[in-house]
């Protein structure tokens, strides 16, 4: 944990645990410019539907091992016999249609990731840089916006799915596209460094 004890200013979703305040700390909201990553997290956002992100958080390295490290060259020649294995292994969320829409969003991923890259695909949509937003209250924060209603649209005309705009928007939050921290976090101007 870092220096700040309990939640002490943090956004008020981090609570106390400490897997969810480490993640808080050090990944939420930071700037990710990786595509494979960035599909990962899309993918691991869109399997959190009705579900808490603790939940996804807890089992993440259950995912990375069952979809071969997020690798989408490796999933999308994936068919019948995987979503089965998938839907036997206990330690992910086994949910045959989410199951296989990663299949698919990995095969729309090589199509983006030829064409232009994921990265730029995502990232021209906000002109390159993260918006800065600056909530008080978590009151204020918005679940969907204009533009995850957009990026929505146009993942979807690529092929995607579970990624309709509150998924869309709570990718944009984790992966620094907005910037989503509290002004009174101390994570709003950065990351905390994990050993503070």
């Amino acid at each position: 944990m870092s220096a700040i004890e309990g939640n002490a200013g943090r956004c008020p979703w981090a609570g106390t645990d400490p897997l969810y305040v480490a993640y808080h700390d050090t990944e939420w909201g930071v700037p990710e410019r990786d595509s494979r990553a960035l599909w990962e997290k899309l993918i691991l956002d869109g399997f959190q539907a009705g579900l808490s992100w603790i939940t996804i958080l807890r089992k993440r390295d259950n995912f990375r091992r069952a979809f071969a490290g997020f690798d989408p060259h490796v999933i999308a020649a994936w068919g019948e016999a995987d979503v089965v294995r998938l839907l036997g292994d206990p330690g992910i969320v086994r949910h045959r249609g989410k199951i296989e829409a990663t299949i698919g969003n990995a095969r729309a991923w090589q199509r983006i990731e030829a064409r232009q890259g994921f990265d730029r695909f995502l990232w021209d949509r906000i002109g390159g840089e993260p918006v800065q937003n600056r909530w008080v209250s978590p009151a204020e924060v918005p679940t969907e916006t204009a533009l995850s209603r957009q990026i929505s649209r146009d993942l979807k005309a690529e092929g995607f799915r579970f990624c309709g705009p509150t998924i869309v928007y709570a990718f944009m939050q984790a992966v620094g596209m907005v910037n989503d921290h509290l002004v009174g976090c101390p994570c709003h101007d950065g990351p905390l460094s994990p050993t503070a």
